[in-house]
């Protein structure tokens, strides 16, 4: 099986990473992963890029922690791949599959909503899932679900506690949500519990972020997720409101 990294912030593009983008590849390789997803907070969320540049300048800049992680990883033959991290009103969404070109091709995408965010990135073959959908956190003053505006949610955050990634479980089963598996890991050494690194598996090495979304989409790979971990709410159970989204 091949094991990837889905949900991964550098310190040049994010401004909660806090480890630089370059050394991440090596530290993964050292723990046996195949490749690793680089999934910065996008201008929407908590991004070091200043909405201020133009917007060529501004896809660049953000790009910049991929790019550095991208040449470390050629170095040493790893795979880093392509992918960001939106936001709407704390409900966050990783989308994987496409690419910088894309990006400066859509200079509008900060002015979609939830709908049309889904149909458009879909659309062009990239994949939508809502990072940590249970995530309960002070700066959060709800929990907002949006299952039909995205192709899967994330299962298991391993810096979310089990009964956040329960409640997120229950909440695929209930709504038939295909699942993934991440770190968000933000800063090497951040993770006490090694057992704890979420990723996802397959039976086929992957060469590109677009073929980790055609696999999800296809309902192909495996949550590399301690048994220990597992589970899911009987009853989902949460002190934060929660709002479902529809289209």
């Amino acid at each position: 099986m091949y094991k990837y990294e889905t949900h991964l912030h550098t310190w040049q593009s994010s401004l909660c990473g806090k480890t630089k983008a370059e050394l991440y590849p090596a530290y993964y390789k050292n723990l046996g992963y195949d490749g690793i997803i680089i999934t910065d907070h996008f201008f929407n969320g908590n991004c070091a890029v200043k909405i201020a540049y133009d917007w060529k300048d501004m896809v660049n800049r953000f790009c910049y922690g991929y790019e550095l992680a991208k040449e470390a990883g050629d170095a040493i033959d790893f795979k880093v791949f392509f992918g960001w991290e939106d936001n709407f009103e704390g409900d966050e969404y990783l989308v994987y599959g496409l690419d910088k070109n894309w990006l400066l091709e859509h200079k509008d995408i900060l002015e979609w909503n939830r709908t049309e965010h889904y149909d458009r990135i879909h659309a062009d073959g990239g994949l939508v899932v809502q990072a940590h959908p249970y995530r309960e956190r002070g700066y959060l003053n709800a929990i907002r679900l949006n299952p039909e505006t995205c192709d899967a949610c994330e299962g298991y955050n391993s810096f979310n506690s089990d009964h956040m990634n329960h409640n997120s479980v229950r909440y695929a089963h209930d709504y038939n949500l295909p699942m993934t598996a991440g770190s968000d890991f933000h800063e090497i050494g951040s993770l006490p519990d090694p057992k704890r690194h979420f990723a996802m598996e397959f039976e086929e090495p992957l060469s590109s972020s677009k073929d980790y979304a055609d696999a999800i989409l296809a309902g192909k790979g495996n949550m590399v997720v301690a048994e220990e971990f597992r589970g899911m709410s009987d009853v989902i159970t949460t002190e934060l409101p929660v709002i479902v989204n529809h289209r």
